[in-house]
């Protein structure tokens, strides 16, 4: 066959915006997005998308290129910044909005965005931080984005009023822009599309660049492997600024489905909308797995909804109850490098018949690669050669395919470390099983997985070494069916104390110098921490006390234990 070579027609650059036009083309009169009372049709949502790119290309204040943050949860707008801000040329930051001021301002002056998109109810946050930037540096202009669907409550009205320091709302942008703005298309599928930050487990967060084609090809990914089909309801209870809800916000345009978001939830929320709008796909931590079967009230759900759940495997008690009440749970993993979820538990039909403890160990493990995503491998990390399928012999998680990030950003490093010879090394410890099936077994740097949330017990022991009655101290993760994982803090105290702290003063020292998620939830005192020979702390032996400890995390009630949420 003669040689033939790409032609404009054939190259046209990937990207996932596209999904946007063709929504407004296919589903244009069918419900977009639904928020309490408000409502759009995809062709509102893609004219809404328009004004606002529109706006934001035209205000002199970005150009192609910049870097636009938003601070916020899962309200239509953030929904409609993830296509506007990329349509108007910018790269889009999503902010984790349950992060204290001092990383939130970390991650400002380390992208240093033009913009800040700033959530009603996260004025004082957005403000703190800012606040912590050294004179010398620039901070971004403020858009405040009011919400007249929240509830007017003492917390909401003590946020209503707009701050001088805020440059115009949201919805002034969207009115003032043009409808036919003719969006700013990428140059190379290979632009940067989006800047996510780690959850800085072991250092400062990390700023992951994600590509047009990767995020396109991952969005694809994960709607086949979910095999999600048209026009489904979708409740947004993972967060958006997790990975763009692993693609998920993109992902729901190209298949014209209902996105039912809100703000804050707890079980008789998410029943009630799932009964009201006829839910049928919705993500989550093992956390939202766990609140939901153990709400008292609920009966079995007249039509099944399916989940994607990520992080700590599920237990098999919480998988037995979630599965009874007819939902359909599903096992995945991926990170902020990858895009999204990159493996999950394909699940065999033979697999039905066994019984339910062993069906729980199967759809425990992580499992086997999306089909877009090349490979997935657990190797030496010395050597780089692949461990044996055994399911026991450990090594380190590689995978390698389109939807891998391009680097960390203006950390050449760090991108160095972990993307060599050809793969990206997670710094997840696992097996691979003889049916080729993968399973994390621990995680480096002694990552915590609590809620859905990563937290480094490296960070938290630093604060603990500060308080003056702590000689020394040590963080595990302990086992919690709801949490999934909790921090336990070891420590010894000093000995010339006249007054010994309890554990609850210890708990709140740290939760005045973290975020309240990464604070410990349980502090056990000993005489000494059990160390090797070189004076390292031996944490596999508290591991295996923390495993052991009694579980007394249940008898709180399910709307307090969703106020971390």
């Amino acid at each position: 066959m003669e040689e033939l070579k790409p032609r404009p027609a054939s190259s046209f650059p990937l990207t996932p915006l596209t999904f946007l036009d063709r929504a407004a083309t296919v589903y244009g009169d069918c419900a977009s997005i639904i928020y309490n009372n408000t409502s759009y049709t995809w062709s509102q949502t893609h004219r809404r998308c328009l004004q606002l790119a529109s706006s934001l290309s035209s205000s002199g204040i970005i150009e192609t290129g910049s870097i636009v943050s938003v601070l916020a949860p899962n309200i239509p707008a953030m929904y409609e910044l993830h296509f506007a801000v990329p349509m108007a040329g910018a790269i889009l930051n999503c902010i984790n909005t349950r992060l204290d001021a001092r990383t939130v301002s970390v991650i400002l002056r380390h992208c240093q965005p033009k913009l800040l998109f700033v959530d009603t109810l996260s004025q004082s946050l957005a403000l703190e931080a800012i606040s912590l930037f050294p004179a010398e540096a620039e901070p971004p202009i403020l858009v405040l984005i009011e919400d007249n669907e929240y509830d007017t409550n003492a917390e909401n009205s003590a946020n209503s009023s707009i701050d001088s320091r805020f440059f115009c709302t949201y919805e002034s942008l969207v009115e003032k822009g043009d409808s036919n703005f003719d969006w700013i298309r990428p140059q190379s599928e290979w632009n940067p599309i989006v800047l996510n930050y780690t959850s800085g487990t072991t250092s400062s967060p990390k700023g992951v660049v994600n590509t047009h084609r990767g995020i396109f090809l991952v969005t694809i990914d994960s709607l086949v492997d979910w095999a999600i089909p048209k026009q489904p309801v979708y409740l947004w209870t993972l967060p958006m600024f997790h990975s763009n809800g692993w693609c998920l916000t993109w992902g729901m345009a190209a298949v014209g489905a209902t996105n039912i978001c809100v703000r804050k939830f707890n079980a008789p929320i998410i029943y009630t909308l799932i009964k009201r709008h006829g839910v049928t796909h919705m993500c989550g931590a093992p956390v939202v797995l766990n609140m939901l079967s153990n709400y008292p009230e609920i009966k079995p759900l007249q039509s099944p909804v399916r989940i994607h759940t990520g992080g700590a495997p599920p237990p098999a008690a919480v998988l037995s109850r979630i599965e009874s009440l007819g939902f359909v749970v599903s096992h995945v993993y991926g990170l902020t490098e990858t895009g999204g979820v990159v493996v999950s538990c394909a699940w065999k039909r033979e697999w039905d018949r066994l019984p339910a403890a062993d069906r729980a160990r199967l759809k425990a493990r992580q499992g086997v690669g999306t089909i877009l995503m090349s490979d997935v491998d657990v190797v030496d990390p010395e050597s780089g050669e692949s461990v044996k399928r055994d399911g026991a012999t450990l090594g380190e998680i590689v995978v390698r395919g389109p939807c891998v990030m391009l680097g960390y950003y203006k950390d050449h490093e760090t991108t160095n470390k972990c993307l060599k010879n050809g793969w990206f090394y997670t710094g997840d410890v696992g097996v691979i099983h003889p049916d080729g099936y993968l399973e994390i077994k621990d995680r480096s740097k002694d990552v915590i997985i609590s809620g859905g949330e990563n937290l480094s017990s490296v960070e938290v022991e630093s604060v603990l070494y500060s308080h003056p009655a702590i000689n020394e101290a040590a963080v595990v993760a302990r086992p919690d069916e709801h949490w999934g994982e909790t921090p336990c803090a070891f420590v010894s105290l000093k000995g010339d104390l006249s007054q010994k702290p309890s554990e609850n003063e210890i708990i709140e020292y740290c939760r005045g110098k973290l975020p309240h998620y990464m604070a410990p939830k349980t502090v056990v005192f000993k005489e000494e921490l059990p160390k090797t020979s070189t004076g390292k702390i031996q944490k596999f032996v508290l591991r295996a006390i923390a495993k052991g400890m009694s579980d007394f995390s249940f008898s709180s009630s399910s709307s307090t234990r969703m106020s971390r949420m």
